[in-house]
């Protein structure tokens, strides 16, 4: 009998690479506008480079961005792309149609919500307020709660001990095959 729900947040209930694309941008056109002079194609893709190398979760992407421009860190441009990025990324963060609608439906039906997710926990939890999730889960588990990716078994292991339950009384949703349904196997 199934007891739990879990679910994966980035790109299984938000659209975390629309999100990221506006933020990166709007990023971009800040910082051209305040002096930065790279092509716009240029710009993204060694962002996105950067981003494929320490990945989509990395804080000081900008600044590494701009270290291999200057060799140093102009903070006029900085400043601007911080800012602009920030603007983006709440303007465009958003949950997929009918996500609210159905984790209120699955907590009627008296099973419990849980989330996994790779993200820190301050990401983590800024996205849920954000799109107003806060609330919904009884038990969030971030990287930095278990200090395991998935598809590690830590994280699957340490909710299904919070909720008290056996691995086949819990469900996982999300959509990443190789992290999310591997670990959760």
């Amino acid at each position: 009998m199934i007891k739990a729900v879990i679910f994966d947040l980035d790109n299984t209930l938000i659209d975390f690479i629309y999100m990221k694309n506006q933020a990166i941008k709007a990023a971009i056109n800040g910082m051209n506008e305040s002096g930065l002079n790279v092509p716009f194609e240029e710009a993204k893709n060694r962002i996105f480079e950067i981003y494929d190398n320490k990945g989509y979760e990395y804080q000081e992407v900008l600044n590494q961005f701009i270290l291999s421009q200057y060799n140093s860190i102009n903070y006029k441009i900085l400043a601007a792309g911080i800012v602009s990025y920030r603007r983006a990324k709440e303007e465009s963060l958003i949950a997929y149609p009918n996500a609210n609608k159905t984790l209120i439906k699955i907590s009627k039906l008296g099973l419990k919500l849980g989330l996994i997710t790779d993200a820190p926990s301050r990401e983590a939890w800024t996205r849920l307020y954000s799109v107003n999730f806060h609330h919904i889960f009884d038990k969030v588990l971030t990287y930095d709660d278990t200090k395991a990716y998935k598809p590690s078994k830590i994280p699957f292991n340490k909710i299904l001990d919070y909720f008290k339950i056996k691995a086949e009384s819990a469900v996982m949703v999300g959509d990443w095959p190789e992290r999310d349904l591997a670990g959760a196997k």
